[in-house]
């Protein structure tokens, strides 16, 4: 029960507790280890076990802030909660997928009542960055290549989150889209380019989700660390956009005491990553000599507790032992994995027919269970597949195969069919069994892992020969896609059906086999461009693992590595093409159905409100389905590429019709002017355009506005 003082604001509460507080117990709260046993390093007195905790302060009613990843599920890196169960959801990827704000909300819920219950406050969630690299290695973390579809589903979980009383982060501000060299990588990208893309997004997802804490990447930014960087921090963030909760570093990613305080970084986590506990005697000393004032300190801590009462976490502690209904959260995975699997290609092989006698499953692991990104938002189900993965900072993180086996979903679901399996290694056998078969199905995966960047964008030698050899004896070949992002099919052409199931979670295998037999109707959409090869991208070639530095706290390899983003500037991804004029393999935005949609009525109506668009739906199938509006602007002086400004998920029944309505989102229409420090509308005619994908224009309206500015 809430012992909430009556009509005082966050604000008002953190001041009295910051007024109560000592010295020492403000800095117990600027820097702290990671929460786990490393080495010699005992588990902190009173710490569950996870990314980082801060001592309670018993005489003032404070909690302890105990912080875990991520966005995904409640993390358990390394094991070090053994025995530990947790839903994983489906990648960040998938769920952009699902074009749902409300389903990014539901799953953040479900976050955050698994860490609520788990006994965790802090949240290290809410994956933002925008998919520049479409080999990333985390980028199965992220959302998608799009400002406005990351933002908004990122604000949208962070909300979710925040519901259950845990603090969420937004992450990794910002422009942090690479893993090779991320801890010597500098992002260089022109102020304008920034605020139009990257930065649109985290500025979105704040609005929306209102976040606690922001989080910094490892990487530097134009020159400067992002950790430290006073553009980014005190400018942008805590300046322009008025951001009241705390930054905190990412772990042994902090460089300096005094010039990072100063530059707006307000915790050093993971200190005993970094060269030193900077945020301990450092900044003390810089506090004694008055490099750093004392208001500058009690205005870290400020922050961090106003974020705390702003979610309910000081009125309603979280405490390790509560109840989770992991069979119902299971489901709830289960949707959303239903609602984010994208159906790539169907020459009409799909949904499989309920009368087939025989069908085969190819691919590694799939009897066993569904592939997961690695690193630090790794999840561990109870009874997840461990394989050998990677050492992510001394600890030893596995490949993880969640324990949704689509062997045994697809038995479910195919009814009277015999299902067999084959892993795929004995070429002959699986190509014999293939000839008998009904229809192939081959699980492909690809497996990504924060610190490790794809390298190129293709699956491995013997996948890419099986699918073809597998095609070339069985013409219903269906390939299911388990990755981490986009990857080239040089067998396209060849496969009778292609899905991009991502890495699909706790209930990712029940999805797939829903998808493929038809109980499920395929309504994702593209969240990020899939390039026809890599040198359609705009840095083509890839900075050798070798030659650099991945890991904090190891000694650094080579320079600082500048990558140079202004060659795309804010037209990443989707625009990028449309302004070289190349054909992707497919497009943003782009996903079939097992029924039809008709589009009619488009109309846009500005007022002194809004920029308000609707059209009229209608499923002209036979099928129950979703489709997803999406609305693209350019100006007709073709002054920049399509931007999209709008979208809506709306779901229908056959022969249901439903006028859908949607708000443009003005920032999107607008750019950056450097030079008046805001942001611009350009007087003339715009084409709106509703599209099936960023290229698509299947209704298209006029829009004549005045010339706007507005500013913070």
């Amino acid at each position: 029960m809430s012992n909430k003082p009556l009509n005082l604001t966050p604000d008002e509460r953190a001041e009295l507790v910051l007024q109560a507080m000592t010295n020492e117990e403000k800095f117990a709260w600027l820097s702290g280890p990671m929460a786990i046993p490393l080495g010699d390093e005992p588990l902190p007195e009173g710490a569950i076990g996870s990314a980082a905790y801060y001592p309670a302060i018993p005489r003032l009613g404070i909690p302890a802030m105990q912080q875990s990843d991520a966005s995904l599920g409640v993390s358990a890196l390394g094991n070090i909660r053994p025995g530990d169960n947790a839903t994983a959801l489906a990648s960040g990827l998938l769920l952009a997928a699902t074009f749902n704000p409300q389903m990014a909300e539901e799953t953040g819920k479900l976050v955050g009542r698994e860490a609520f219950a788990k006994g965790f406050n802090v949240q290290l969630a809410g994956g933002a960055n925008l998919i520049r690299e479409p080999r990333g290695g985390r980028n199965f973390e992220y959302l998608s290549e799009d400002p406005l579809l990351t933002g908004i589903m990122a604000g949208h979980s962070v909300r979710g989150i925040q519901s259950e009383h845990v603090v969420s982060t937004v992450k990794h501000f910002a422009v942090n889209a690479q893993e090779t060299g991320r801890v010597v990588v500098s992002s260089d990208l022109s102020e304008a380019a920034m605020r139009e893309s990257d930065l649109l997004a985290f500025e979105i997802a704040l609005e929306i989700g209102q976040a606690g804490a922001v989080m910094p990447g490892y990487n530097l930014v134009n020159g400067t660390w992002a950790s430290e960087n006073d553009f980014l921090l005190n400018k942008v963030l805590k300046g322009d956009w008025g951001y009241q909760g705390w930054v905190m570093s990412d772990w042994g990613a902090t460089h300096s005491a005094a010039k990072a305080a100063l530059a707006g970084l307000d915790v050093q986590s993971g200190a005993n990553l970094d060269k030193q506990a900077w945020f301990d005697k450092p900044l003390r000393e810089a506090v004694a000599s008055g490099e750093v004032p004392q208001a500058r300190i009690d205005d870290m801590v400020r922050r961090i507790l106003r974020s705390l009462f702003a979610v309910g976490a000081i009125d309603y502690p979280a405490r390790p032992g509560g109840d989770i209904d992991y069979m119902a959260h299971r489901l709830q995975a289960q949707r959303e994995a239903e609602q984010g699997i994208v159906l790539l290609k169907n020459a009409r092989a799909l949904p499989l027919p309920k009368g087939a006698k025989r069908l085969l499953v190819v691919g590694a692991h799939a009897d066993a269970g569904v592939l997961a990104g690695g690193g630090s938002s790794s999840v561990t189900p109870v009874g997840s597949l461990r394989l050998p993965g990677v050492d992510f900072m001394g600890i030893a993180t596995d490949k993880i195969y969640h324990p949704s086996s689509p062997l045994h979903a697809i038995r479910a679901e195919s009814g009277s069919a015999e299902v067999d399996y084959a892993s795929g290694e004995d070429v002959r056998k699986v190509t014999e069994l293939a000839q008998k078969a009904d229809a192939v199905i081959f699980i492909a995966e690809e497996w990504r892992s924060e610190a490790l960047d794809a390298e190129g964008l293709a699956l491995n030698d013997e996948q890419n020969q099986l699918i073809s050899k597998l095609a070339a004896v069985n013409k219903n070949t269906v390939v299911v896609l388990e990755t981490g992002g986009p990857v080239t099919m040089p067998w396209l052409d060849e496969v009778a059906a292609v899905l991009a199931a991502w890495y699909p979670g706790s209930g990712g295998a029940e999805a797939i086999a829903g998808v493929l037999f038809g109980r499920v109707n395929p309504s994702g959409r593209l969240p990020v461009s899939f390039p026809a090869s890599e040198q359609q991208l705009p840095n083509p070639e890839q900075l050798d693992p070798a030659t650099t530095t991945s890991m904090p706290g190891v000694p650094v390899k080579g320079d600082i590595v500048h990558i140079n983003y202004d060659i795309e500037g804010s037209d990443v991804g989707y625009r990028w093409y449309s302004r070289t004029q190349q054909t992707p393999l497919f497009r943003f935005g782009f996903g079939l159905s097992y029924t039809t949609f008709d589009w009619r009525d488009l109309k846009v109506t500005p007022n002194a409100a809004a920029i308000e668009a609707s059209l009229t739906v209608t499923n002209s199938g036979e099928r129950a389905g979703a489709d997803v509006v999406q609305l693209y602007i350019q100006p007709k002086n073709k002054a920049y590429v399509p931007r999209l400004v709008a979208f809506a998920r709306t779901e229908l029944a056959p022969g249901e019709s439903r006028v859908v309505t949607l708000t443009l989102e003005p920032k999107v229409i607008a750019c950056w002017d450097t030079t008046q420090s805001a942001w611009q509308i350009a007087q003339g005619d715009y084409d709106i355009v509703a599209g099936r994908h960023a290229e698509d224009v299947s209704l298209q309206a006029n829009l004549t506005l005045a010339a706007q500015q507005f500013s913070y």
